[in-house]
């Protein structure tokens, strides 16, 4: 039951180990809280379905819902405000449910139905005992999302077949069912749009029907076998058909084979609880995607056969990279070898390595190209057996893709805020896959491909900020401010400055450099955690399991709190490992401060108790932190253990006093994979003091530098606006000290022949400048280019209405500096208000004839933009007394999700006089009753307006 509650999004259903079924009951048809089905703060359940997502931060799945009840069937699930009087779902109580590995089972209040459910890979389980009598058994193909096409057939009195494709998180999944009844059904009716059809078939998009019992003695057993491919499939994956007993017993021996890889003792039963817990929520996903046969649908969504390995789904790359498929590659490398050419298929089938895929859909979810630390990270523990070569092609076709900011990426060495949204997390995570493209092109002898990668790794160098010791966006290669390490914005994904700055896992060393050694470092890694908790700027529900300002209810901070054995100081990282296990990971339902995310939130834990983390999956270092386990053994699919003890635990004891490897005194803050996999025994002797002396002497530090193939960083330019009226003053900067800057006026690229920077330098005219930083004989860096504007007249606005900072669109004046907003309203190119009207006055700076007043608005309903009810212009001489301009009002639905932008304009063909225009747009200011999120204030994004 641990992550039920609060933002877990774990389900408490029955599945196996890596499984296609997942059987769970269903207590939420929406909500960001009810991806996985089931919230632990709910009373109602609407029935059990075979197919559930564990701890995404999307919703899906829910398919082929059963739901047994007595009385008259009844196939509405439309619950009154908590009533379940007329409809099919019902009450429970939590003190009537029993969740365990393999078995879940409740009672169903509405009915006095016990409920219980198990699971193979294929097959889910169904046992409902009914009080004596008559029942009925509902089956709900309309359940949660979209329905793009389904059937339902009756084949005999025994068994039921059909199949459902849907429409959600993924575009178009298909599962086809066969269901087995342990005892014959007296009657059924199929429904088609409510409608009950006399016909032993029906297909449409919304299908339920029932079978009812006129006599029921002794539980009713439903088997139902799900496929990816097609109905016949299904019933060739049914087994044990029938007998819950013999699958429930094959499933419980399979988890038992599965957590016995990691074998712990504690000190107390709450951190086994939550131990065991964490390994098996690290093994529910990827799932199999195989049928028996061997047969799958390919990310083409045609059926293929596999032959020596199987291919699976379910692919949350972002998340669980970082220590999920790290921990599997140890204890599952056979499994880890069917994911990597599950990757390689995808890549055949469907043009791309995978990035978030779901049931052989990609949903575009999330950033990078996580997929290949994954390879790589298997090749370098010896798991090669998969092509390589079509490996590495794969991972330069994902790097090379003309989309998400990639192009401007590999132009400038770093994605600017205004063309691509999270530009900043992007540039670094980009950077982290190239460092691992390079080490697997190395690896491979392919010395020019690790020459390229190895400079892009270098690229999270471009958006450093030497004054402020943080990574920033660039708008027009300028810093985005004002800046706030705090605020969550849309230059940072899922997170704000703080949560991105040291996630650079493949040159940490080079960091510690560039914010000046080792204490400033340590400094600033300190104030991460000891900052006041408070985050400002968009809320981002993500953002959970605060410590000062590292989340760890999300992942990209995951490593941070093991970057002090970089610096010397092992014993922070223990003191604060030891206290995010101890506080953030409970033997609760609401035990998880976070979404699971298909086991990453898990596999810290798992590795973490352990004693050990990999901060940059593929380099061969385990970095320690602090176990919590008394000890451990792993039993390791080579044959060998590797045995983890440790002396004096206790929850006090945080501290790590020494350290024993293969009985020699171990003095270095991490271990290597080849420790572990070759087998042997570590032993960890605990302290309540800290040793400081631990692990201090640099050649006991983990060490990740990127040395050879340097880059020098790119300029940028330090000015306070890219338009003016008179003349600017330009001055360019490098973060590289020493560095020599060249630039151009004349449109030419930079060289060491073209004017070298030496001090700033005025402009009185419109110009587009282009520059160049050169250091000794390092590569020059990528050209920078920027127009900076003169504008036309002395014109200037005054705001009415205060916009957010975190869409500030480059300040007061962006509403009139002749730059438009795009087709994104993640790129910072518009200015955003929430939750109010805007009114805005702009003075021409002399008087003019005006024919055209026009200005732009963007509409996005799904993240609660919308155009604004209607826009009014007004003229004035004086700058006191308006006369009404023109009026528009929109005309486009508010409910139309297309992401677009509409130019309110008013053209009047004659002209009128004046010097100041004002502009005034209604906001709808809250999202409306059909919304996802009602009631909650809206935003009205607005950009350049437009005088003629």
């Amino acid at each position: 039951m641990i992550g039920t509650n609060a933002h877990g999004h774990t389900y408490p259903g029955a599945t196996a180990p890596f499984g296609m079924v997942q059987l769970s009951p269903d207590t939420r048809l929406d909500t960001w809280d009810g991806c996985s089905g089931y919230h632990y703060s709910d009373n109602i359940i609407y029935g059990f379905s075979h197919t559930h997502l564990s701890g995404t931060g999307c919703s899906d799945y829910g398919d082929i819902l059963l739901m047994p009840t007595t009385g008259n069937p009844n196939i509405s699930n439309a619950i009154n405000n908590g009533n379940t009087d007329k409809c099919y779902p019902s009450k429970f109580k939590h003190s009537n449910e029993k969740a365990e590995a393999g078995y879940y089972s409740v009672v169903l209040d509405d009915y006095n139905i016990k409920a219980e459910l198990t699971a193979t890979e294929r097959v889910g389980f169904h046992k409902y005992t009914f009080p004596k009598g008559s029942g009925n058994i509902i089956i709900d193909l309309k359940h949660r999302d979209q329905v793009i096409a389904s059937s339902i057939r009756v084949v005999t009195n025994t068994e039921i077949e059909g199949y459902r494709r849907s429409k959600a998180w993924a575009q178009d999944q298909h599962v086809y069912f066969v269901a087995v009844f342990s005892q014959p059904f007296d009657n059924y009716e199929i429904a088609l749009d409510d409608v009950f059809i006399d016909d032993a078939f029906q297909a449409g998009t919304n299908l339920k029907a029932y079978v009812s019992f006129n006599e029921i003695k002794e539980p009713v057993i439903v088997t139902i076998a799900i496929s990816p491919v097609s109905i016949e499939n299904a019933r060739n994956n049914l087994v044990h058909t029938g007998d819950f007993n013999a699958a429930l017993k094959e499933t419980r021996q399979k988890w038992n084979d599965e957590l016995s890889k990691i074998e712990i003792n504690t000190i107390n039963n709450d951190d086994k609880v939550v131990f065991y817990t964490a390994l098996y929520h690290s093994m529910i996903a990827p799932n199999i995607y195989t049928d028996i046969d061997g047969r799958y649908r390919g990310r083409d969504l045609n059926v293929h056969k596999t032959g020596n390995f199987d291919v699976y789904t379910v692919f949350s790359l972002w998340d669980t990279y970082r220590a999920t498929h790290p921990l599997l590659a140890i204890i599952d490398q056979n499994r880890t070898k069917d994911f990597i050419n599950t990757f390689l298929k995808q890549y055949e089938q469907g043009g791309a390595l995978p990035v978030w895929e779901l049931s052989a859909n990609e949903t575009g979810c999330m950033i990078g190209y996580h997929s290949i630390p994954v390879i790589y990270d298997a090749y370098m523990k010896g798991i090669t057996d998969f092509d390589t070569e079509l490996a590495l092609k794969a991972m330069m076709h994902s790097a090379t893709e003309q989309k998400l900011g990639i192009p401007q990426y590999m132009q400038y060495g770093f994605i600017p805020a205004d063309a691509e949204g999270e530009s900043v997390s992007k540039t670094l995570e980009y950077a982290y896959d190239d460092w691992c493209i390079a080490m697997f092109a190395k690896e491979l002898g392919k010395d020019n491909i690790y020459k390229e990668y190895i400079l892009r790794a270098q690229n999270y160098k471009n958006l450093f900020d030497t004054k402020t010791g943080f990574h920033r966006a660039k708008v027009k290669n300028r810093w985005f401010y004002p800046f706030d390490p705090k605020e969550v914005n849309f230059n940072y994904t899922e997170a704000n400055a703080w949560q991105y700055n040291f996630y650079v896992p493949q040159d940490v060393n080079n960091h510690i450099g560039m914010l000046g050694g080792d204490e400033a470092y340590i400094a600033l890694l300190d104030k991460m955690f000891s900052e006041s908790s408070e985050t400002t700027g968009r809320q981002q529900s993500d953002i959970t399991g605060l410590i000062g300002q590292y989340a760890h209810g999300n992942e990209p901070s995951h490593n941070f709190a093991y970057l002090y054995n970089y610096v010397g100081e092992a014993w922070k990282t223990q003191e604060m490992v030891r206290k995010i296990m101890q506080t953030l990971y409970l033997n609760a339902p609401d035990g998880l401060c976070g979404n699971e995310d298909c086991g990453q939130m898990s596999s810290w834990y798992v590795l973490s108790a352990l004693g050990f983390y990999p901060v940059c999956p593929g380099d061969g270092k385990f970095v320690i932190g602090s176990p919590a386990i008394k000890n451990a053994v792993i039993n390791l699919e080579n044959g060998n253990q590797f045995i983890i003890k440790t002396k004096n635990q206790s929850k006090e004891n945080t501290f790590i006093k020494k350290i024993e490897l293969n009985g020699k005194d171990y003095t270095a803050s991490f271990i290597t994979y080849d420790d572990i996999l070759n087998g042997g025994e570590i032993t960890f002797h605990m302290a309540k003091v800290p040793n400081k002396d631990f692990a201090v002497a640099p050649e006991d530090r983990p060490v990740n530098i990127i040395s050879e193939h340097l880059i020098t960083p790119v300029p940028y330019f330090v000015t306070d606006n890219i338009t003016f009226y008179d003349e600017m003053m330009i001055a360019i900067e490098n973060i590289l000290p020493g560095s020599q800057i060249y630039y151009t006026l004349n449109g030419k690229d930079p060289d060491k022949d073209s004017e070298r920077y030496t001090a700033p330098f005025e402009i009185n005219k419109t110009y587009t400048i282009k520059a160049r930083a050169f250091y000794d004989n390092q590569a020059p860096s990528k050209i920078i280019e920027t127009t900076f504007f003169k504008m036309p007249k002395q014109r200037s606005i005054q705001l009415l209405s205060k916009y957010e900072n975190q869409y500030n669109a480059g300040g007061n004046n962006a509403l009139i500096d002749f730059i438009r907003g795009g087709e994104s309203f993640k790129t910072g190119a518009w200015q955003g208000y929430q939750g109010t009207h805007f009114e805005a006055i702009v003075d021409l700076g002399e008087v003019d004839k005006i024919s055209e007043i026009s200005m732009g608005f963007f509409q996005d309903s799904r993240s609660w933009i919308f155009f604004p009810v209607s826009v009014e212009y007004y003229t004035s001489i004086d700058g006191k007394s308006y006369e009404l301009f023109g009026k528009v009002l929109n005309a486009i639905p508010l409910n139309d999700e297309r992401p677009q932008v509409f130019n309110f304009t008013v053209d009047k063909k004659r002209k009128t006089k004046a010097k100041y225009v004002k502009v005034v747009a209604e906001s709808v200011l809250v999202n409306p009753e059909w919304h996802l999120s009602p009631g909650e204030p809206s935003w009205l994004f607005a950009d350049e307006i437009i005088i003629r």
